[in-house]
């Protein structure tokens, strides 16, 4: 597995050859790019490795969160939570109903809408799963000070936000480099 440099993952940025505002915020954007990679694929084979020895997907699992977080849900908004096509969060969800996980339920204020929950199997389901991770996710906290895990917690919290609002307001399409300045 690659490794960001040290130098980038303590913030230290690298020094582009040009100078200026511009040249620091490219630096910068190449630097987040990198650790931000390098993240995403340890949590990504983490979770997968996490969460695959439970019989379920990594998608179904995100799954069985949001509706215990948010829950109950309709499809589309379960679809929307997890920036999946209503087609996909559709199959997610029968795979997880199958196997006991989801139940539907009609909506009591939209006779054409169903409600999304999990089953107590599913809850069940969830907790084993979240007490895994966040088992895992305290023995990494714990190698970082009180203070710098709440600055770590704030700036990752407000960097999500960023991203996600980015994309809610292109509607999680794809679109040019051009589309994303405008």
């Amino acid at each position: 597995m690659r490794t960001t440099d040290a130098r980038t993952r303590e913030g230290q940025r690298p020094q582009p050859g040009a100078r200026g505002p511009d040249s620091a915020l490219d630096a910068d954007t190449a630097a987040l790019h990198r650790v931000l990679y390098d993240l995403k694929r340890v949590y990504q084979f983490r979770d997968r490795d996490r969460i695959c020895c439970h019989d379920i997907s990594v998608t179904q699992s995100w799954a069985l969160e949001a509706l215990e977080r948010d829950g109950p849900l309709t499809l589309n908004e379960l679809a929307a939570e997890l920036y999946l096509e209503k087609s996909t969060a559709s199959r997610v969800v029968d795979a997880l109903e199958r196997k006991g996980y989801v139940s539907r339920t009609r909506h009591p204020e939209d006779g054409r809408a169903l409600l999304l929950k999990t089953t107590s199997s599913g809850a069940r389901l969830r907790g084993s799963i979240e007490k895994d991770i966040l088992a895992q996710e305290r023995r990494l906290l714990s190698e970082f000070d009180p203070q710098v895990r709440g600055s770590m917690i704030r700036l990752i919290g407000r960097l999500a936000d960023a991203a996600a609002s980015g994309l809610v307001s292109r509607g999680g399409r794809c679109c040019s480099i051009d589309e994303q300045a405008g």
